[in-house]
Order: structure tokens, then C-alpha cells, then sequence
């Protein structure tokens, strides 16, 4: 083998585990964990508010993790969610579908992250939806399907309205973190 091609593959593997994917791995990780502090450890009003907290991040590793990044993030905090609370099966459901909900809504939006940027307002959009989205379902899931929380008519509204400026409030941020920061970030080394 040649000096050259040996010097190219081990800039890409070290210790059997290629480099990159360890990097995704890790990301994963960390905003899978900072997802699950914010679900488990912060009392139950103020851990709603914290949806912003988890929106940025799934958007985030969206953009750093092009395949299913925010899928990936939402089923590491939705694992450690659920091996917390056992007994409530939809804390692994949710945060894990709201991953999915974001990698969805960027894909449809084509939202692509580059070294010039990335486009705050589909950004914003497809978080507003996928918040929004994940908002309703958890919402009425309680509410109307398993009757934990009574339904009326100004917590219908109050979702209706905090869902998608909540994730467009994330959907800024993580644009701006991103074209401000983050952009020039490669995993591939």
C-alpha cells in the first residue's frame, strides 16, 4: 500500500472507530444528555419553557449531523428519558418524535448547512412547525387521550400560539449560532 493512501485512511480511522462518526456520536451524546436534564431534573412548569432549550439543539444537530441528526439526538434523550421514568412511556415517544418531526420539516423545507450559512427563515419555519406539531400531539395526547390534564379552551390557544413562536424563537437562534460560529465547524477531520 502506498505511503499516501495509508496516510489518507488513517487520517479517517483511529482505533477501528472512523473518526467522523465518532464526532456525530458524541454530539449525539452530549445534546441527547442536555435534552434529558431539561426533561427530568427541572420541575415540572418551568421544564415546559425549556422546549426552546431542546428545539435549538435538535436544529443544531440537524445541521451538524446531515442524516437523521436530530433523530439521533431526540432518541439518546428520549432513552435516557425513559430509563428515568419507566412507568411514563411517552417522555422516550415524544422527544424522540420531535427529533424526527425536525428532520422531517428541514428535509421538506431543504434546509442545508454550508460554509456560507444556512437560511434563518426556512430555519425558523420548519422549527415553528415541528414545534408546533410536537405541542399539539403531546397536548391533546394528555389531555383528550389519557385525560391527564382537563381540555379548555385557553390551553388550546395558549399551545396553539406558544408551540410555533417557541420554535421560531429556536429556529433564530440556532440559525444565528450557526451562521455566526458554527458554520466553518467540519466534522470530517
Amino acid at each position: 500500500m502506498s505511503s499516501f493512501f495509508k496516510l489518507k485512511r488513517d487520517s479517517y480511522v483511529k482505533r477501528g472507530v472512523p473518526v467522523q462518526k465518532a464526532k456525530r456520536l458524541f454530539i449525539a451524546a452530549l445534546f441527547g444528555s442536555i435534552i434529558f436534564i431539561t426533561r427530568v431534573f427541572v420541575p415540572s412548569p418551568i421544564d415546559k419553557l425549556l422546549i426552546v432549550v431542546d428545539a435549538v439543539l435538535l436544529a443544531l444537530a440537524a445541521l451538524f449531523i446531515k442524516k437523521a441528526g436530530a433523530t439521533q439526538v431526540g432518541a439518546v434523550g428520549g432513552v435516557l428519558a425513559g430509563l428515568w421514568r419507566p412507568a411514563i412511556p411517552f417522555s422516550f415517544i415524544l422527544v424522540f418524535l420531535y427529533g424526527v418531526f425536525v428532520d422531517v420539516f428541514l428535509f421538506l423545507l431543504k434546509i442545508n448547512a454550508t460554509k456560507e450559512g444556512v437560511n434563518r427563515n426556512r430555519l425558523m419555519l420548519a422549527m415553528a412547525l415541528s414545534t408546533f406539531v410536537i405541542a399539539f400531539l403531546s397536548y391533546y395526547v394528555t389531555a383528550l387521550g389519557f385525560d391527564i390534564v382537563t381540555a379548555n379552551l385557553m390551553l388550546d390557544m395558549l399551545v396553539a400560539f406558544m408551540g410555533p413562536v417557541s420554535g421560531a424563537v429556536a429556529g433564530y437562534a440556532a440559525a444565528y449560532l450557526w451562521n455566526k460560529y458554527l458554520k466553518n465547524i467540519s466534522l470530517a477531520s
